[in-house]
């Protein structure tokens, strides 16, 4: 019964977002998405994620300097940074790489990267989460990703590249929008609403259980705890948060 309930909820809503299935019929909607929705769309829904999960990021990021070099300078790079809603939340003075596949962010993340001066900003890497080539092996001492894992295309291979490039005994910081329990309302939600998420928001999958990938990965400690974040009754709303140390 739930299952033939699901496949008429996401009939109903695909045929609500009908034009939007068109569009990537006819190979229009991608490119769009990617050069302008999505950035934009990203950029406001940040302001408000922000506002809403202020005190789960200043709790998740306090003790990043506890992973600092012995010298107490600490390089952290932010994988999937998008207009750099992350950086007021860094410890002051630490140096910042940002990576991101999509370059249509520059324009915003450079207009943060100048509200926040506590900060020292190294470059800016247009690449996938998967393929961090540029960046030097053990070369960082934390890794952050915040809604990212929901959209790349192979997440143990974001998290091989995660420990390649910390430095032994570095962390890997995340928070990250996950599956609920499969016995849940917000489960079936998440099934509804899973296909045309995926297409609006470009590749962003509501019902990743990214936490076991997390947890197979070959992290000497994880602190990972789950939560519901506060944003209304989004499919979006069960996360994880914590980090992991090499």
């Amino acid at each position: 019964m739930a299952e033939v309930m699901v496949l008429f909820l996401t009939l109903c809503l695909q045929l609500l977002a009908l034009p939007v299935y068109v569009l990537s019929y006819l190979g229009l909607w991608e490119p769009f998405c990617k050069k302008f929705f999505f950035p934009f769309s990203m950029e406001k829904f940040a302001v408000i994620y922000n506002w809403r999960m202020s005190r789960q990021k200043q709790e998740l990021f306090r003790n990043m300097m506890e992973f600092a070099d012995p010298s107490g300078k600490l390089t952290v790079l932010e994988i999937g940074c998008g207009a750099g809603t992350n950086f007021q939340f860094f410890p002051p003075n630490c140096k910042v790489i940002c990576t991101d596949p999509n370059p249509r962010f520059r324009q915003s993340l450079t207009k943060r990267m100048a509200q926040n001066q506590h900060l020292q900003f190294d470059q800016f890497i247009v690449a996938s989460g998967e393929d961090l080539s540029q960046v030097a092996d053990a070369s960082v001492d934390v890794v952050v990703s915040t809604l990212v894992l929901c959209s790349v295309k192979n997440v143990e291979g974001v998290l091989k590249e995660v420990c390649r490039v910390l430095k032994s005994g570095g962390a890997y910081f995340f928070l990250e929008h996950v599956a609920a329990d499969r016995s849940s309302w917000t489960y079936l939600w998440q099934q509804v609403w899973s296909p045309t998420w995926k297409l609006i928001f470009d590749g962003c999958s509501p019902m990743r259980e990214t936490w076991v990938a997390i947890e197979k990965e070959n992290f000497s400690e994880i602190k990972l705890q789950h939560i519901h974040a506060p944003l209304f009754r989004a499919p979006v709303q069960p996360h994880i948060l914590g980090y992991a140390v090499k």
